[in-house]
């Protein structure tokens, strides 16, 4: 006898068939969806919203990368402004570890972190404005996909990067003055390092007897010149800009470009399975990396950027220090780089690289790993 109700029942094949129609169905349904958020992000890219939210998952990055790589970036600012004390440390890991543990037992572990106040007060902006600034110069750069070129990319970043040192180097100023300080007796304040600085002078040109009567209009010339040239100031917290400015180019540029291409690899078919997230689990215009691929990707950015630019950045250091060391002659960009060779040789412009790129490559890493999570978090 035949079960009871068969007849009723539809066939198990039209069963599946429906059920595989719904399926298809409502994946259309959420790719459509997907479709028309990335239509409205891109159109809202330049609203304050977008603006506001990719500030502060920038800032965020920069302040969990800064404060990673703390310790490291007190003891390398120390080695690459030449501090008498730790000169003799510098140039072996050995060195670096000698440096930690004598700050740690002269200032305990607030010394290794000495200046990271001023380092996240300024870091956060920093940062903020970089990222922001780098996606909104991507926007007009590069309108399209047939547009990204490596070196609309590179240039994109490297604008970002001094828009954002434009904006922040008063503070950059501060914070290397702030690990630059050793001095066991003297209390390295935020208020009175700026107070030291606004009121740096160097020192006055000797001016002979002799050249002074056997060119009167000379003598005349300098000293009208040197009243009208600010000597302290506002303008002792841009000491160092112009190196600051020329090495950002390439750094940031690097950074950005290198991040981005590595990115590209990445999500290519072969690796795409083992590097990206399954898109049902985001809502990105395209695939995101895994946490291992996003670091990967950052520490690579970090240790062609530190490559690029690092003689330019002790260039840099030193200029900054250059009223808390020696007779606080302000020295150009070109005086310091052959007082440097001078001392050093060539070897000098890579003083504390290995400490660089210990530094710079997870702090890269965990900055565009924090950056790319918390515009998920943020919606962006």
């Amino acid at each position: 006898m035949p079960p009871r109700f068969q007849n009723d029942a539809p066939p198990l094949s039209n069963t599946r068939a429906l059920w595989e129609m719904e399926v298809e169905q409502r994946a259309r349904h959420e790719r459509a969806n997907r479709e028309e958020d990335r239509t409205k992000q891109k159109k809202n890219k330049q609203s304050i919203d977008y603006a506001m939210r990719t500030g502060i998952a920038g800032g965020l990055a920069g302040c969990a990368a800064k404060t990673l790589v703390g310790p490291l970036d007190r003891v390398k600012i120390l080695f690459q402004a030449s501090n008498p004390q730790f000169a003799k440390y510098s140039g072996s890991w050995t060195g670096l570890i000698a440096a930690m543990r004598q700050i740690n037992q002269q200032d305990g572990l607030r010394g290794l972190f000495r200046g990271h106040s001023a380092t996240l007060l300024r870091i956060f902006p920093y940062a903020g404005i970089k990222f922001l600034a780098y996606e909104q110069f991507r926007a007009i750069i590069i309108t399209d996909p047939a547009r990204e070129t490596p070196l609309r990319r590179l240039l994109s970043g490297s604008l970002a990067g001094v828009t954002s040192v434009f904006f922040t180097y008063p503070l950059e100023i501060i914070r290397v003055r702030l690990a630059f300080e050793t001095r066991g007796d003297t209390k390295a304040s935020f208020s009175r390092i700026c107070d030291q600085i606004y009121h740096e002078r160097p020192p006055k040109p000797h001016t002979s007897a002799t050249t002074a009567s056997s060119a009167p209009l000379v003598a005349a010339a300098t000293q009208t010149l040197e009243k009208a040239t600010p000597r302290s100031g506002l303008a002792n917290f841009y000491r160092g800009f112009s190196p600051t400015v020329v090495g950002m180019l390439p750094y940031a540029g690097m950074s950005f470009l290198t991040h981005d291409t590595v990115g590209d690899w990445l999500r290519g078919p072969s690796l795409a399975p083992y590097t990206t997230i399954p898109e049902k689990q985001h809502s990105s215009s395209r695939p995101r990396l895994n946490n291992p691929a996003q670091l990967t990707a950052g520490a690579l950015a970090g240790l062609v950027s530190q490559t690029a630019s690092y003689p330019l950045e002790v260039i840099r250091r030193r200029m900054q220090v250059s009223g808390a060391a020696g007779d606080g002659k302000m020295l150009s960009m070109r005086e310091t780089a052959a007082r440097i060779l001078a001392e050093r040789g060539v070897g000098g412009f890579f003083v504390g690289l290995g400490i660089g790129y210990l530094k710079v490559m997870p702090m890269v890493a965990v900055s565009f790993w924090v950056y790319e999570r918390a515009k998920g978090w943020l919606g962006i």
